[in-house]
């Protein structure tokens, strides 16, 4: 292993022998291209590095390297591809790049370019998807139809997050959400909170929709009020308002900003956070906040690296893997006994 610890790559050992990563791959594969001859002085230095590190061949780059182009798409719903490392999309991609060059594949993006009306489509008037191996998509709101026409047409994709089936399942890796939620229920709930509500839409794509059944659940097992306070048109005073109306003691919020504003709010009208109010957050914030949230990270970088292993398996046997990876509970700040 390297000295950070983490698995070598074919580019570790072309490096190594100073070769090309083709030519590793070539020797790993024991074949040759029509255009490429290896000499036996070369294909034993790739062997000796091989050796002499213990490398073994990634069963996911094994696959995908039987691809004839070996590139991956990625496709986003947003365009909100990385201008700062605290843009939310900044890990997903971190983990899909790391994991497809440790496969030895390139990463094509696709941007819906001609999409009608600035709406992004993967099928369009000159879609381009098929120039990839597969594909990975990225979005907090994905097409449903683009979905259905992906399955049916057999194109391979893998999506970062849980989807609802399209007229087929569809193949994902997602986010955990309903026993993170169920978490942070049961330590408000340890710490005397009996009133809680959550704070956002809770409706429409799947994580939102999740996040807000894991709270019910929770709510509903535990043997507690749970009341729902949507965002959509209203302002921080609005949601304390609402908050205050209802007897809330403890508010798990969906979206790291309206957490922020509610908080700001609260400051403003003198009502102490987490001392009379506590903030939950259910997710991860994009950007540095000054308030340290209680709540649980998303395991953005490691779904994509896991969307990209996914992917191998569909390219090999056409199935329809279904992830869901554990969200990490932070502890923070914003939790305290009710009535503190």
């Amino acid at each position: 292993m390297t000295a950070s610890n983490r698995r070598l790559t074919q580019q570790d050992i072309a490096r190594m022998a100073g070769v090309s990563q083709t030519t590793v791959s070539l020797v790993l594969n024991n074949r040759a291209d029509a255009d490429t001859r290896i000499s036996p002085e070369t294909r034993e230095r790739v062997l000796r590095a091989i050796r002499q590190t213990g490398y073994v061949a990634d069963p996911a780059a094994r696959r995908l390297a039987d691809r004839r182009n070996r590139i991956l798409g990625v496709f986003t719903y947003e365009a909100v591809f990385p201008a700062e490392d605290a843009d939310f999309y900044h890990p997903f991609l971190l983990g899909i790049e790391e994991r497809a060059e440790e496969a030895g594949c390139d990463l094509l993006l696709f941007t819906g370019a001609g999409a009608a009306g600035g709406r992004r489509r993967i099928f369009n008037g000159d879609s381009r998807v098929r120039l990839a191996d597969g594909c990975l998509l990225l979005g907090r709101n994905v097409d449903r139809d683009d979905l259905a026409r992906l399955l049916s047409e057999g194109v391979p994709f893998v999506s970062v997050g849980r989807r609802d089936d399209a007229g087929a399942p569809v193949p994902y890796v997602g986010a955990d959400y309903l026993p993170a939620v169920r978490a942070l229920v049961e330590r408000a709930v340890r710490l005397g909170h009996r009133r809680l509500a959550y704070v956002g839409p809770g409706t429409g794509a799947e994580s939102s929709a999740d996040r807000l059944r894991g709270f019910r659940g929770a709510v509903a097992a535990a043997g507690v009020d749970g009341i729902r306070v949507p965002t959509a048109g209203r302002t921080p005073d609005d949601l304390l308002d609402e908050l205050a109306g209802a007897g809330a003691t403890a508010a798990f919020v969906e979206e790291w900003a309206d957490g922020l504003a509610v908080a700001r709010a609260a400051r403003e009208r003198g009502v102490a956070v987490p001392g009379e109010l506590s903030l939950l957050a259910l997710g991860t914030p994009t950007r540095p906040a000054r308030l340290d949230f209680t709540g649980f990270r998303i395991p953005r970088r490691e779904m994509g690296r896991r969307a990209v292993e996914l992917l191998a398996e569909v390219l090999e046997s056409g199935g329809t893997p279904q992830e869901l990876l554990p969200c990490e509970l932070v502890d923070g700040a914003t939790l305290a006994p009710a009535g503190d």
